[in-house]
């Protein structure tokens, strides 16, 4: 099938054949069709499949065929909300790169950043927003959004947003739009809770279901080494001195703190990091992503909320230096390599205390990981649960007494 065959309009088949796409991929085959015909849809694809185009492309030619402005300007027709700034902005820049031979407006607006900025780009009227759920509300508030018009709703990566808190905020948007328009409904895995959520706000919804939900490409070779806790960074510098190298290579790392920690180290160490979490700015986020795409640095530290969803070609190794403990997790993480038919290496280190995570995965995933014994830090196969004992013998503050700071604030009436 070509591109030709979904019925898509010459200014759009321009557009996609100067990025150099031939043909669709299997969602965007079986989802293009359905969005056309204005049903609503539940698909189940995860990172690199092209979903992102299945939507946006759809959208784009059912909006084309009216797209001439009305005199008192555009009004927002398309809606997609996505639960992180980076994918919100990588969302952005596809329907940009589509559009191109359109004359279809797009912003996007996102939270951690200036407000100002994209009130202004909302304000000469658009035909598609792009939108995380808090600063989309904020500005509805403000009476800058309007969402009346609204004729295609897309909630894109549903699992996360529900993981990330933003049920409430979902089910507002939604009822804020129109009754009559077409709800599109993207999930990497489809847990209870997104079914849950599909059954409240689609009607007779088409399903398309692309790759099973634990599928991992046959072209990542899975590594597992067991390692103690504390000895988790020095392996990490062994396997990129002797092994990794010069690979572009993604950590990810359960926690903000984890990855500054391990982000200072490596610096420290003379290799050339950046990181991505939750509290660093919107711009130092880019920022990072930018050089890491532009080969600046080959290693990026990161948490799986800042980089889920993230689009980033030749890809070599993902370390997962903290093992996830939601097991499809570990499914997103190691996709991001191996992509296109490349190879790729994924290695994960596993404490004592992350064991039954293993065993979540394997049985995930229906396959046993090679485990590395030969490496510098083995951990005990005895070793369970490490519990960190304090070297101090007694507490500073003893169980029913003040300490001697409080004592001195206190005034006695003896």
């Amino acid at each position: 099938m070509s591109f030709k065959d979904l019925k898509l309009s010459k200014p759009i088949l321009r557009a996609i054949a100067e990025k150099g796409y031939d043909t669709p991929t299997l969602i965007q085959e079986r989802t293009i069709p359905l969005v056309l015909d204005k049903k609503n849809v539940i698909a189940s694809a995860q990172t690199g499949t092209g979903k992102t185009a299945a939507f946006a492309l759809s959208i784009l030619q059912l909006l084309l065929d009216k797209q001439d402005a009305p005199k008192k300007g555009k009004k927002i027709r398309a809606l997609i909300v996505s639960p992180t700034r980076e994918l919100a902005a990588q969302i952005q820049e596809n329907f940009q790169v589509y559009a191109t031979y359109t004359n279809l407006k797009t912003a996007v607006v996102f939270g951690g950043t200036s407000i100002e900025p994209q009130k202004d780009a909302l304000k000469d009227g658009i035909d598609i927003l792009i939108a995380t759920p808090g600063r989309l509300l904020d500005l509805h508030k403000q009476d800058v959004i309007n969402l009346d018009y609204i004729e295609t709703l897309v909630l894109d990566e549903a699992d996360l947003m529900l993981d990330m808190g933003f049920i409430d905020d979902i089910k507002k948007i939604e009822r804020l739009c129109p009754k009559s328009k077409q709800t599109l409904l993207f999930s990497a895995t489809m847990p209870y809770k997104v079914e849950e959520l599909a059954k409240t706000i689609l009607k007779d919804a088409e399903r398309v279901e692309v790759t099973k939900q634990s599928s991992t490409s046959k072209n990542v070779e899975q590594l597992l080494y067991f390692v103690p806790k504390p000895k988790k960074i020095e392996l990490c510098l062994h396997l990129i001195r002797n092994t990794i190298k010069n690979q572009r290579t993604i950590i990810f790392r359960r926690t903000k703190y984890g990855v500054d920690k391990l982000e200072k180290t490596l610096l420290k160490n003379g290799y050339e990091a950046d990181s991505i979490h939750g509290d660093k700015s919107q711009s130092d986020r880019q920022v990072a992503l930018n050089r890491f795409k532009k080969n600046e640095i080959n290693i990026l530290v990161a948490t799986d909320v800042a980089a889920r969803g993230i689009d980033i070609s030749n890809l070599d190794t993902v370390i997962n230096f903290d093992l996830p403990n939601v097991p499809e997790t570990y499914v997103h993480r190691i996709g991001r390599t191996a992509r296109a038919g490349l190879a790729g290496v994924a290695y994960s280190f596993c404490s004592a205390d992350e064991k039954a995570y293993v065993i979540a995965i394997q049985k995930l995933i229906n396959l046993q990981l090679d485990v590395i014994e030969e490496h510098p830090y083995p951990l005990d196969p005895k070793a369970k649960k490490e519990v960190h004992t304090s070297k101090k013998t007694g507490s500073k503050h003893k169980k029913g007494r003040k300490s001697e700071a409080s004592k001195k604030k206190k005034k006695r009436w003896y």
